[in-house]
């Protein structure tokens, strides 16, 4: 996919984010309009005060700059095949010269002087000893890759030569010093920086370290995430009934959160419980925690209660998108990290795009996908005061919106290639609208982590 329009470098790459500015901004009294009446505190229970929410792209902002502001993450030495879409945190630095020895870019004879030339009956091979020299007037059969012998002066290609009733080999065309002779160290000389610190592993960059000698190589290790499933009507199996829903959500974000580089330790269902919650989030080992449901302010959403009792610093505290407002971003006192997911399923998608995937390619120190724009297929109804996420699929240079969008529903971004950033108000056909790309329609290589 080849965007139509691409944007400027994206808000992630200013300066670092003042945790206090962040704070502010949370705390900061909500709109008398916009408010909607507290929820009645249960007997015992102070209720959790509710912040303002946050507009979507300082959220993402926010999510972006928060995990810079912590501990610096430790290089860890990764062996090639685990490497794969990690960032580099060593330069790649060549281990010998590259290649490391004169060699046959074809199959063919290396000869040495001028022809025609008396062919030796031994052919060299790849991978075999250094062959014995030649002296001028003579000539070898080569394989491709093969180490050409000292005194070579070029290699003939098969089809450029030919054999006189005396077996001497005569060219068929004009041949100059050197021809299809790869020199040792044509690519690189040994010391040489082949690719700097900030590389993302590509397919190709595993290549060229193994050829350049690496066993392993030096990278930001992948963030740890824990995932805590909540909610008392979620079932693991079997058609919904009786009022239970099948749990989404659970079979989702694990592979997701791996497609966007994250090392996921664990899933584990706690259902409606403050205690198993608070128990949890404490002896997580994890450098992000995602929760899916209990955002809200009903009477079993737990999550704001937690945090407060641990002392976690919100750093957004809802967000003006649909769907997924009620998401959140915590700090806990340990430095560990929170998202929030709604329990809705399109609205945690949102939510994982939204403040889950800046945070996660900040603390793997992955580069920021560059924003880009297209067309709109369809006009989309938007929200008169909040951004809107909707799924899309890609025809040629347009984006066209998918029905099934609704916060409960995944039928739509089952289907879609991106997400589509609808500002307030809406967008009309044929109007330039910002995309996200989903990790397995995009043209990287995310899809290889799961």
């Amino acid at each position: 996919m080849t965007p139509a329009t691409r944007a400027g470098a994206p808000a992630e790459d200013s300066d670092d984010l003042d945790v206090e500015e962040a704070l502010a901004l949370v705390r900061e009294p909500k709109d008398t309009a916009a408010s909607a009446p507290a929820p009645a505190e249960a007997p015992g229970e102070r209720r959790y005060e509710r912040h303002r929410a946050t507009p979507w792209p300082r959220a993402r902002e926010i999510a972006a700059r928060a995990a810079r502001s912590g501990s610096r993450r430790t290089p860890v030495s990764v062996p090639l095949a685990e490497s794969l879409g990690l960032v580099l945190a060593a330069p790649l630095d060549a281990l010998t010269d590259l290649p490391s020895f004169d060699s046959s870019a074809m199959d063919g004879w290396a000869v040495a002087g001028p022809g025609p030339w008396a062919v030796r009956e031994q052919g060299v091979l790849a991978g075999h000893a250094r062959p014995e020299p030649l002296t001028d007037g003579e000539a070898v059969r080569i394989a491709t890759g093969a180490r050409v012998p000292s005194g070579t002066t070029a290699v003939l290609r098969t089809e450029h030569g030919r054999a006189d009733a005396q077996g001497r080999l005569h060219p068929t065309r004009e041949m100059h010093h050197g021809q299809d002779i790869r020199p040792r160290g044509q690519e690189c000389r040994n010391g040489d920086q082949l690719l700097p610190v900030g590389t993302l592993v590509t397919p190709a960059v595993l290549g060229l370290a193994a050829a350049a000698g690496y066993d392993t190589v030096t990278a930001v290790a992948r963030p740890r995430v824990e995932v805590l499933v909540l909610g008392d009507e979620l079932l693991t199996g079997g058609r919904p009934h009786d009022g239970l829903v099948r749990d989404a959500l659970g079979p989702m974000l694990p592979p997701w959160l791996r497609a966007m580089g994250a090392d996921v330790i664990g899933v584990r269902r706690l259902g409606d419980d403050a205690k198993a919650l608070h128990k949890a989030l404490s002896g997580s080992r994890a450098d992000l925690v995602v929760t899916t449901g209990g955002t809200a302010a009903g009477p079993v959403d737990h999550v704001h209660p937690t945090l407060e009792r641990m002392g976690a610093d919100l750093l957004v505290d809802g967000v003006k998108v649909r769907p997924g407002h009620p998401m959140l971003l915590a700090r806990t006192k340990e430095n560990q990290h929170l998202v929030g997911l709604p329990g809705n399923p399109l609205a945690a998608v949102s939510g994982l795009l939204t403040l889950a995937e800046p945070l996660l390619r900040t603390l793997a120190a992955r580069p920021a996908p560059e924003p880009y724009t297209l067309a709109l297929g369809e006009a989309v109804h938007g929200h008169p005061h909040d951004t809107r996420l909707v799924p899309v699929v890609l025809r040629g240079d347009r984006a066209v919106p998918l029905h099934y969008n609704g916060p409960a529903m995944l039928r739509g971004i089952a289907a879609a290639d991106a997400m589509a950033v609808v500002p307030p108000g809406g967008a009309q056909r044929g109007e330039e609208t910002e995309l996200l790309d989903l990790p397995w329609a995009a043209a990287g290589i995310e899809v290889c982590f799961t």
